[in-house]
């Protein structure tokens, strides 16, 4: 990194020359006072004047002469004085101004320009603080790429471990499903090998998620495959897929549309996996509901805003700042027969952020609602 002094603008020397003219100015008034005041006093005191002339009768310069004018001795010493006055206020003024370009730049920095350094050079301590900052930034860096790569690592991992193991999962499962229905088994064998079948059907979705989550956080916009939606047409579908768990538990669906037609461009097979994921939420751990809206609404031409709502059992406020994490549940045991692993939301999460979206929750003794803001346009425009 090129080192440079602290270039001032124009308005900064304009201040300079002010600063400098105000003190001038200042100092010239009060030396004209000063003066005036030691003549006044001279004139009053005889004594005064005495030992004015005692002094400059007795004070020898270098040359053998002496110093015969008291006042062109003081002025002098004014003059001196002034300067020094006058130097060290533009001095002041000029590490101030020194100051307010290194906070400058911090501010760059601080908002996200990671790659920049302060490049100014300076004569006074604040040059400590320089070299600080710029220490402080390179090992934030360092540090956020480590972060990065030990992330990386850590998701192809899972990812590779995933899709290794959906393969023999695979199999295992199709050779359990033959043995299942097998009429040559007896009680036991057949209650044991259906557990073994339920518990790899329950592993095979667990590794799927992790691949789907792994994979989605290293995708980008060009693996959307965006096509043109309409909305309501979508929740309905959703919701006519849940409609039978939805009357075992009592619980009636509610699809609002505003307006009627309203289409997005968008990744509907991703979307739909969002929908899925909320609703699935919504009827495990929504207890005492009696009601799940799906409601999309445009909002100013821009945006579209999904919500899926619930009347059931309030999420506690300490779980909705954490509740998109990974691998985290709000119930506290970990509980296949109520849930998977926790990857549900934060995988929904991914494909909504893919989408250029957002999604929130909020939650209260009435409703539990999970808000998806998606912009009206394609995200890749």
């Amino acid at each position: 990194m090129k080192k440079q002094k602290v270039k001032l603008t124009g308005r900064e020397k304009s201040e300079l020359f002010g600063e400098a003219l105000v003190t001038i100015v200042l100092l010239l008034l009060l030396n004209l006072s000063i003066v005036i005041l030691l003549n006044l006093a001279v004139m009053n005191d005889p004594h005064l004047e005495n030992n004015i002339f005692f002094l400059k009768k007795n004070i020898t310069l270098w040359n053998g002469s002496h110093l015969w004018s008291w006042q062109r001795g003081f002025i002098v010493i004014l003059i001196i004085f002034d300067v020094i006055i006058l130097w060290w206020r533009l001095i002041r003024r000029y590490h101030q101004m020194q100051l307010r370009h290194v906070i400058d730049e911090l501010h760059y920095i601080a908002d996200g320009h990671l790659d920049h350094r302060i490049p100014f050079t300076v004569k006074t301590d604040l040059q400590k603080v320089i070299d600080s900052i710029n220490a402080l930034v390179e090992s934030t860096v360092a540090a956020m790429e480590e972060e990065r790569q030990i992330e990386k690592s850590k998701d192809d991992l899972i990812t590779n471990v995933s899709h290794d193991i959906r393969t023999p999962l695979t199999s295992i499962i199709g050779y359990l499903g033959l043995l299942k229905y097998q009429n040559d088994l007896s009680q036991d064998n057949k209650k044991y090998i259906s557990i073994a079948y339920d518990k790899s059907l329950q592993m095979k979705a667990l590794a799927d998620d992790l691949f789907e989550y792994t994979t989605l956080k290293s995708s980008n916009k060009s693996k959307l495959v965006l096509a043109p939606l309409h909305i309501n047409s979508m929740l309905e579908q959703v919701a006519a897929g849940f409609e039978l768990e939805a009357e075992n538990k009592n619980i009636e669906f509610n699809v609002e549309t505003r307006p009627h037609d309203l289409t997005i461009e968008a990744d509907a097979k991703k979307l739909v996996r969002v929908l899925n994921n909320l609703i699935s939420n919504a009827l495990k751990y929504g207890n005492g509901a009696s009601r799940i809206n799906l409601i999309a609404n445009k909002v100013n031409n821009q945006y579209v805003e999904l919500r899926v709502e619930n009347n059931g059992e309030k999420i506690p406020e300490a779980a909705l700042k954490s509740i998109f994490e990974r691998f985290y549940r709000v119930e506290s045991s970990r509980n296949l027969q109520t849930g998977g692993a926790g990857l549900g939301l934060a995988i929904s999460q991914n494909i909504v952020e893919l989408h250029g979206g957002t999604i929130t929750c909020k939650s209260d003794d009435s409703w539990t609602s999970f808000i998806i803001r998606l912009p009206l346009n394609s995200p890749q425009e």
